[in-house]
């Protein structure tokens, strides 16, 4: 099992960001980690090693990146995946056949399609509700209940979960609080703090921060939660391998820098869209006009570079997304440069469209994800794709 790791907590989170979980390398004492491409290690006799014997199992190069995540969010323990739905599988695998969640309906499209297309299947039953009620999350749980599962931000809809109240919630049910952190990175928002069990990511977003890996990851503090992960991503395999996780490494040792800069221009934009008469409604928790904006003021210490917009009619939400110059139109988000989409039929192709419609995911929603270029330049280019789209 990965070692717990325990940082020192007088640090302040741009020095963890860069030194979190890194030794100088004990060959030659490179300052960054090296990239230790093998699959397997030299043994010094059956039963004598260093410490490493497959690198499935473990992996110098991925056990840096996991001890840095894992310092960052306040944890103790970091498991690195393949992806972020790797990482969702590894906790779903926590949970037996008969057992029962209830998660956020507004979630990742592809997170919705591997319950409830892969686990729904294999025997776990989920119930989605409005994560802005905490009368519905109450209502959900049944004596089956073994997990609770949050996006906060939501993907698309900007919505948060009160964290806090959750907490307590998951733990009257004796179950599990899993919260997806991807939006707001631990820079801004930390759930373990907050009384989150298992925190999620999808390291392909802002914590590389680069757009040139997939990578997911999950952290804890407990250390039943971190011997049974530690299983599942050994008996799994699904892991990344180790340039994944050095690019990863690389990332988050800007993530301070990068996350100020992607909630400024986020900022002024979506305060920009809302004056704009070609735009219906912003959807940002930064904004005073968010309905639990005072909320995201509590347990969030920034708001992020995501920002969805309603348009209205989907032509004008086509023209809209095949007309930015700056803004390019393509999945993901979180890097450096800046994306459109057009959730409906791209991040939440696979929700059924009865689904989108009552949770207000309408085919004429756009997202952004907001980079760090020149703010002047973003508002000028989704000024002239707001024109041109009529």
């Amino acid at each position: 099992m990965t070692k717990a790791f325990a940082e020192d907590a007088s640090r302040r989170f741009g020095t963890r960001a860069v030194h979190a979980g890194q030794v100088p390398d004990p060959l030659a004492g490179a300052v960054m980690t090296p990239i230790y491409q093998t699959s397997t290690y030299v043994q010094e006799g059956l039963g004598l090693n260093k410490g490493y014997e497959y690198a499935r199992t473990s992996n110098p190069t991925r056990e840096a990146l996991e001890r840095n995540i894992a310092a960052l969010e306040g944890g103790r323990y970091g498991f690195a995946f393949a992806s972020g739905l790797a990482a969702l599988d590894a906790v779903l695998k926590l949970l037996s056949a008969g057992d029962h969640v209830v998660s956020g309906e507004n979630v990742y499209g592809g997170s919705h399609r591997q319950m409830t297309h892969i686990w729904a299947r294999l025997g776990l039953a989920f119930t989605f509700v409005d994560a802005t009620d905490q009368d519905a999350f109450a209502a959900a749980v049944t004596p089956r209940t073994k997990l609770i599962y949050a996006e906060t931000p939501t993907n698309p809809m900007m919505q948060l979960c009160d964290l806090a109240a959750t907490a307590q919630l998951a733990r009257r049910a004796s179950a599990l609080l899993v919260v997806d952190n991807t939006f707001a990175t631990p820079y801004f928002q930390r759930p373990l703090e907050l009384g989150a069990d298992i925190v999620l990511h999808s390291t392909t977003k802002y914590l590389n921060g680069h757009s040139d890996m997939v990578g997911g990851m999950v952290v804890v503090n407990r250390d039943d939660l971190a011997e049974r992960l530690a299983f599942v991503q050994n008996g799994s395999g699904a892991v990344p391998g180790p340039f994944d996780c050095w690019l990863a490494l690389r990332g988050t040792k800007t993530l301070a820098l990068r996350m100020r800069q992607h909630d400024a221009n986020a900022r002024r934009i979506a305060e920009w869209l809302t004056r704009h008469p070609k735009v219906e409604r912003v959807y940002y928790p930064g904004l005073p006009s968010h309905p639990q904006h005072e909320l995201a003021c509590r347990q969030m210490t920034g708001f992020g570079g995501m920002i969805s917009l309603e348009l209205g009619a989907v032509a004008r939400a086509r023209a809209f997304v095949e007309r930015t110059r700056i803004f390019s139109l393509a999945e993901s988000l979180g890097g450096v440069e800046s994306l459109v989409g057009h959730p409906a039929s791209m991040t939440h192709a696979s929700v059924p469209p009865e689904r989108r419609r009552a949770m207000g995911l309408t085919d004429s929603l756009v997202r952004l994800s907001v980079g760090i270029e020149d703010v002047e330049d973003l508002i000028a280019d989704l000024d002239q794709a707001l024109v041109a789209a009529g």
